[in-house]
Order: C-alpha cells, then sequence, then structure tokens
C-alpha cells in the first residue's frame, strides 16, 4: 500500500511542477485548473504514506517535503478565493436603485435541449441583463421570450459553440460584435445605460480553451483577455467584463488580466463559486467569471441552479455608487508585467495566424 500512496502522490508532485513551466501548450496549462483536486490527492497520499511507513529511504524523505510543498503551494493559490481572505470589492452602501445593474451569465451547453430549466432559472432571478454563451439558432429561438422581456439586445448565434446571446432590460448603446483574435470566436462590446442615465461599458467574452479538441494553446485565450484589459484600463468610465472565460480564477494569465485592466474580482474574499463541471461535484473549477472596475460596489453573487448545462449559471448585482473609486485599490502594475501583457498577445495574434 506505501507504494500506492507514493504513486498517486508522486502523479501530484507532477502535476503541481508542470504549470510552473512558460508555456501555453495545453498539456501545461489544464494543470492550472484541479488546483483543490491536486491537492486533495496530496494530501490522501501524504496521510496513506505515513500510515503504512516503516524504515524511510532518504529519497522517500524528499517526495514527503515536495508533498508538503504541493498542499502548501496549492493552499496559497486557492485561499484568496476563500472567506479567510481580505475582500477585494467593498459591500454596498446602501445601493440606489438607479444605480444599479443585475447580470445573469450561463453557458448553456449547445447540445443541451432543456432549454426550460434555464428559462425558469432565468425568470425567477429576474435580471437587467443576460449573456448566454455556446448559443446556436436552435437556442436563439428557445429564448426568443427574452426578446420581449429584455428589448435591448445583441444576437449572434453561431453553430461553432462559440455563438453569444446578449438581452438587456437597459438601453443598449454603441452595440458591436468583434472577433479580437480569432475569427469565429466573437466578443460583444456595448454600453449599457443605467436607469439613472449613467453609462457603463460591458465587455461579454468567451474565448477558446486550451483543450486538444480547441485549441491546442492558451496563447489566443490568454490574447483575447489581455487585449480587453488593457482596453479597459484606459477607460474612464466604470467598466464590466464577463463571461465564460475558459480560465480559472488562480491561473497567472487572470492575475495578470486584472493587474493590466485595473478591475476588481467580487469573489476574492467570499468563495471559489465553482461553475464547471456540473455534473461532477469532485471536478469542479471556477471557469465563469466577472470582473468590474472600482466604481462599483457588491450587492449580491450567487451560483444559481442546474439547468442541464455542464456549466451553473451565475447571477451578480452590482451598485455604482459615489466615492467607490477613492475606497478601493486596483491592484498595482509594473512595467515588466505591462511587456508580459504585450508580449502575451503578440504571441496569441501570431499563432492565430
Amino acid at each position: 500500500m506505501k507504494a500506492f500512496f507514493i504513486a498517486i502522490g508522486s502523479l501530484a508532485i507532477v502535476t503541481t511542477i508542470l504549470p510552473f513551466i512558460p508555456t501555453g501548450f495545453w498539456l501545461v496549462r489544464i494543470f492550472d485548473f484541479p488546483r483543490l483536486q491536486i491537492a486533495s490527492v496530496a494530501i490522501v497520499a501524504l496521510i496513506g504514506y505515513f500510515v503504512f511507513r516503516a524504515k524511510a529511504h532518504w529519497l522517500e524523505n524528499v517526495f514527503v517535503g515536495l508533498l508538503v510543498f504541493s498542499i502548501t503551494y496549492h493552499a496559497y493559490m486557492i485561499f484568496p478565493y476563500t472567506p479567510l481572505a481580505n475582500p477585494q470589492v467593498q459591500l454596498s452602501r446602501g445601493d440606489v436603485k438607479e444605480n444599479t445593474i443585475s447580470l445573469l451569465f450561463t453557458n448553456v451547453l449547445m447540445d443541451n435541449r432543456d432549454a426550460q430549466k434555464l428559462k425558469e432559472v432565468v425568470r425567477s432571478a429576474d435580471p437587467d441583463i443576460i449573456l448566454a454563451v455556446e448559443t446556436d439558432e436552435w437556442w436563439r429561438e428557445q429564448l426568443a421570450e427574452f426578446e420581449t422581456t429584455h428589448p435591448h439586445k445583441v444576437l449572434q448565434p453561431q453553430a461553432n459553440g462559440y455563438g453569444m446571446l446578449l438581452y438587456s432590460k437597459l438601453e443598449l448603446v454603441n452595440e458591436q460584435v468583434k472577433f479580437l483574435i480569432e475569427p469565429e470566436v466573437p466578443s460583444i462590446h456595448t454600453q449599457v445605460r443605467l436607469a439613472s442615465g449613467k453609462l457603463i461599458a460591458l465587455r461579454c467574452l468567451h474565448p477558446r480553451p486550451p483543450f486538444p479538441t480547441e485549441e491546442d494553446s492558451s496563447a489566443p485565450r490568454d490574447a483575447e483577455l489581455l487585449v480587453v484589459g488593457k482596453e479597459t484600463k484606459e477607460m474612464k468610465q466604470p467598466v464590466i467584463v464577463y463571461g465564460d472565460l475558459n480560465d480559472v480564477s488562480w491561473s497567472y494569465t487572470n492575475y495578470l488580466f486584472q493587474k493590466v485592466s485595473g478591475l476588481l474580482d467580487p469573489r476574492v474574499g467570499r468563495g471559489l463559486y465553482n461553475t464547471f463541471h456540473a455534473d461532477y461535484f469532485f471536478m469542479r473549477f471556477p471557469l465563469d467569471h466577472l470582473f468590474h472596475s472600482v466604481h462599483f460596489r457588491l450587492v449580491e453573487i450567487t451560483r444559481l441552479d442546474y439547468v442541464g448545462s455542464d456549466h451553473f449559471p451565475v447571477y451578480i448585482k452590482l451598485s455604482l455608487e459615489p466615492g467607490a473609486e477613492h475606497q478601493q485599490n486596483e491592484l498595482p502594475t509594473s512595467e515588466t508585467e505591462l511587456k508580459e501583457a504585450d508580449e502575451k498577445i503578440k504571441e496569441g495574434k501570431t499563432e492565430n495566424k
């Protein structure tokens, strides 16, 4: 049995070390995702090893040290997304309805044909804005009722798994569908007029994941996130970026995106809010994200019920409040990080060509 625990512990060590390799190759980047799962395997291996340990070879002491490192490292990466950490976004201090915005976002799973579940969840949440991704023409027809309740819309159904449908009760201004990095992967860029008349910028994204059936490298995904990040940094108005980003909260690219964009993550200090995979409780990651500028405070964030997809929907309500930008801090950015972001954008565009 000791050999078994050494074997699974060694696997945990290898999958911990692999993401340190500076490459976008999917077989490396995929191990950015299951940090909680790898840490759990490492803990089981460590306990099992000591239960069955007899006389230890010096190499086994090295093995134990690497296991402890793996557990500590993963705990360090996950810690910001636990209630033990300090929140990055303050709670609302008395939201004014005219300056609030509620958003629901969901990856419907294009082949999912149980649209009724999703419609019930959306009706119950009653958000100001609905974003549904991985939507084809069938899904556009199924969600047509929201064209009445949410009359402002941007509809980009596609049969390749990267369609996007955006419905809004609030007025949309200067709506655009852009293909930032890949010609078949759209993003929606618009402004939203709140009930108070104030305009905010909204960016809706769904880049390809680094996975053999989708993309060999994370470079195009990283480039799309960072292109939007650099754009939002230059904006003077409040901004929200959200969608299925096919990246986890604790990845380096996610961290670099926050640094480059100046946007905040309301999950920090509150929870993981794992949205994928909805069918397997033991293999879940936070793939669906919302980031916003320092102008907003948080009213509510919650993961919604199962809708037949491999993703859970997420609902979030934000409040645009005077003074928030002076009491919440962006992550500081260095010239080295800005240069690195430029290099990743260049790499993503080059790989796509």
